[in-house]
C-alpha cells in the first residue's frame, strides 16, 4: 500500500478513515500528534485549521506517496484553500467522509470543494459504515 497522509479538520474522520484502512476496530480518538498506523499518516486537524501550522503538514508530507484531503460532507466549513494541492510534491486526492449522514447537495458541495483544491480523484466514504472505503483501498493499493 502507497504511504498515504491524511489531512482534514478537526472531527472529519481522519483518524475513523485510518483505522477502518488498517483493519483495526472503530474507536474514537482525538489526534493531538502526528500518528502512524502502518503505511497512514494522521494528522491532526489543527495542522490544517492554523496556518502557523503548516509547516509541519509539508514536513510530514515529505515522506508519503500519496495525500489524501479529506472533507466531511456535513461540514459547511472549508479549510483547503483553492489550487493547495500545488503544495506537494506527490500526488493529492480527495475523501468526502460522512455520506451516510449527508444530504446528495452537501456531498456535491464537498466534491466541488476538493476539485478546486487540485484534487486529482475523489471518493465518497463512511469510514463508520464502509462505504467507498474498498474503493478507496483498491486504489491506494495500485501498483505506480
Amino acid at each position: 500500500m502507497k504511504k498515504v497522509m491524511l489531512i482534514g479538520s478537526s472531527t472529519c474522520g481522519k483518524t475513523t478513515l485510518c483505522q477502518r484502512l488498517n483493519g483495526m476496530k472503530i474507536e474514537y480518538q482525538k489526534t493531538q500528534t502526528v500518528g502512524v498506523i502502518n503505511n497512514t499518516i494522521d494528522t491532526p486537524g489543527e495542522y490544517l485549521e492554523n496556518r502557523q501550522l503548516y509547516k509541519g503538514i509539508i514536513v510530514t508530507a515529505a515522506d508519503s506517496d500519496l495525500i489524501l484531503f479529506l472533507q466531511d460532507a456535513t461540514d459547511e466549513r472549508f479549510r483547503f484553500s483553492p489550487g493547495q494541492a500545488a503544495f506537494f510534491s506527490v500526488p493529492v486526492a480527495g475523501v468526502v467522509s460522512k455520506t451516510d449522514i449527508a444530504t446528495q447537495e452537501q456531498i456535491n458541495d464537498a466534491v466541488e470543494l476538493l476539485e478546486l483544491a487540485g484534487c486529482e480523484r475523489i471518493f465518497l466514504t463512511s469510514a463508520v459504515t464502509g462505504e467507498g472505503t474498498q474503493e478507496l483501498l483498491d486504489f491506494l493499493n495500485e501498483e505506480e
